[in-house]
């Protein structure tokens, strides 16, 4: 097979659109290009890919490489598309199956020996995963905060040989689970402050009733300090 798809996302904002890595090795003197509107750290991942297909004894292939990131009118940043480029050209080359890729998306800044770095925007990138009804692989350093999403399969990897396995079936990767204990936020106490008998009322009265407030004043007179200590007297949330 000369063609691969794979799943990936980029970041807009809170939202993480998928976006479609199309892997075509062809005839012709060897090149890597990538189209899709890849921005500079994006079009590097070629090189980091070589790398890290070589350095973990892959074959790296001799032919004319095209990766199309789609849609073509969205823009694509930061080195989150390593992995799903890397996958790729393994399954377009024939080293890896495909048939189980569009299980899952795929995200992961991959260093030269192989290792998978952490990425920024996981989280988005996990919820709108999660509402396509797909695993996620991405990198041990990640796993914690995707599992914030609930009801989303997580298999975090510490570098490419350990994501290619699972995906050929000889050593799969486990499931991560994470148990999140919550730990109250410490506020400085209003108690400290002393005096400002009507900001202090003011400040319990909004607390108690769910009212808004605004704080107006010249510099100095304690607007900031007795909103630092605002949040220490609301209810909890769960409430």
């Amino acid at each position: 097979m000369e063609v691969a798809i794979v799943y990936s996302r980029a970041l807009s904002g809170i939202n993480s659109p998928l976006v479609t890595i199309e892997v075509h090795l062809s005839r012709g003197l060897p090149g890597f290009s990538i189209v899709g509107l890849p921005e500079t750290a994006v079009r590097e991942s070629k090189d980091r890919v070589r790398s890290a297909l070589l350095n973990n004894y892959f074959e790296y292939p001799l032919k004319r490489i095209t990766v199309n990131l789609a849609p073509a009118d969205l823009p694509k940043t930061s080195g989150r598309f390593d992995l799903p480029i890397a996958i790729g050209i393994l399954a377009a080359s024939g080293q890896i199956p495909s048939k189980d890729l569009l299980k899952y998306e795929f995200a992961g800044e991959l260093a030269l020996t192989g290792k998978l770095r952490p990425i920024s925007g996981c989280l988005p990138m996990a919820n709108f995963t999660q509402k396509a009804n797909r695993s996620i692989i991405l990198p041990q350093g990640n796993a914690q905060e995707a599992s914030l999403i609930q009801n989303l399969d997580i298999y975090a990897a510490p570098n490419l040989n350990a994501v290619c396995a699972h995906l050929s079936g000889s050593d799969a990767l486990q499931l991560f689970y994470s148990q999140h204990q919550y730990t109250p936020a410490h506020f400085p106490d209003l108690s400290e402050v002393k005096l400002q008998y009507q900001a202090k009322r003011a400040l319990e009265i909004a607390a108690a009733g769910n009212h808004n407030l605004l704080m107006i004043g010249p510099p100095g007179t304690g607007k900031t300090m007795l909103a630092e200590r605002l949040p220490g007297i609301l209810p909890s949330l769960e409430n």
